[in-house]
């Protein structure tokens, strides 16, 4: 009897919450230090996931990032090589304040760029995810219907996300300490943004619990930046502390809870946790705020 309970203890250990980590604003986000290349940034970051053995991570591509932009297209060209790409519109159209018929111009006007990636790495890759720019996707319950059906036609899926902690407003902020060769501010940032990252990651879960009374699988949505390829390893570490299994983003999105549309016109949507949150009218537990002021003005 008592070796069945340990068993059945240990494998409860080993199977994790599920997650899956996709990356976004590619070939880069943000500003670089001095003397780094967008493709030497994503070199590093490829390197750790194969290292730490990661599942495929979605990368979400910009294709007007590329014009006239050697180094942006090597970046780009690397990451199709090993990982699999997605649609997150041409210019990183923000929904909001544009037509429906705009955005959809934006999601096609992208495809050349995607089916190039994939012809020419000989990667099978279903780039027919999509991934909302600012996660915005509609401020009227018209205009997200349209783009949905629009989706649906051209057979994409939609890339939700469910776990976010804005870790972008680190990659500039990053990029200016390394110019200044201020150690300590960081070694500020990376504390910052491991204890915020913590504790979003601890909201995202309490959330789920409050709205399907249970846990889900998961999406992170990361950025790949300046930043991404040094606390990386770190962020991986506080995952598997945390409890998270990784797994692919197929994989995360066939829990029933991502076949939900809260099919409401939202402003700042936010994640889909949050977007059911303001149609349910659910409180949020209490949490710390992100740093965005104090990441806005370090280093400058």
């Amino acid at each position: 009897m008592l070796l069945v309970v340990l068993s059945f203890g240990l494998a409860g250990v080993c199977v994790g919450q599920k997650l899956a980590i996709t990356m976004d604003d590619l070939p880069l986000n943000g500003a670089l230090p001095p003397g780094v290349t967008r493709a030497e940034t994503t070199r590093n970051v490829l390197a750790v996931l194969k290292k730490r053995h990661v599942p495929a991570v979605y990368g979400f591509v910009n294709a007007k990032k590329l014009e006239g932009n050697a180094d942006g297209a090597e970046a780009l060209r690397l990451w199709a090589a090993a990982e699999p790409v997605g649609n997150h519109t041409y210019s990183h159209i923000d929904l909001e304040p544009n037509t429906a018929e705009a955005f959809e111009r934006e999601i096609d006007e992208n495809e050349p760029a995607l089916e190039l990636l994939t012809q020419k790495t000989g990667a099978e890759n279903d780039w027919h995810w999509f991934r909302y720019p600012y996660l915005h996707e509609g401020d009227t319950v018209e205009k997200r219907r349209a783009v949905r059906a629009y989706l649906k036609a051209h057979g994409y899926r939609i890339a939700q996300v469910t776990l976010d902690w804005e870790d972008y407003l680190w990659n500039t902020a990053y990029a200016r300490c390394v110019a200044k060769d201020d150690t300590k501010s960081m070694a500020w940032l990376r504390s910052s943004y491991l204890n915020t990252a913590s504790e979003f990651l601890d909201l995202g879960r309490e959330q789920a619990k409050l709205i399907y009374g249970h846990e889900i699988s998961y999406v992170l949505l990361m950025h790949l930046g300046a930043f991404s390829s040094t606390i990386l390893p770190d962020a991986l570490d506080l995952l598997k502390k945390k409890g998270f299994k990784l797994v692919t983003l197929e994989e995360a999105e066939s829990d029933a809870a991502y076949e939900g549309d809260p099919d409401a016109g939202l402003k700042d949507a936010g994640t889909l946790l949050d977007q059911w949150m303001q149609v349910k009218g659910i409180k949020y537990p209490e949490h710390a705020e992100k740093p965005y002021k104090e990441v806005e003005d370090v280093c400058k």
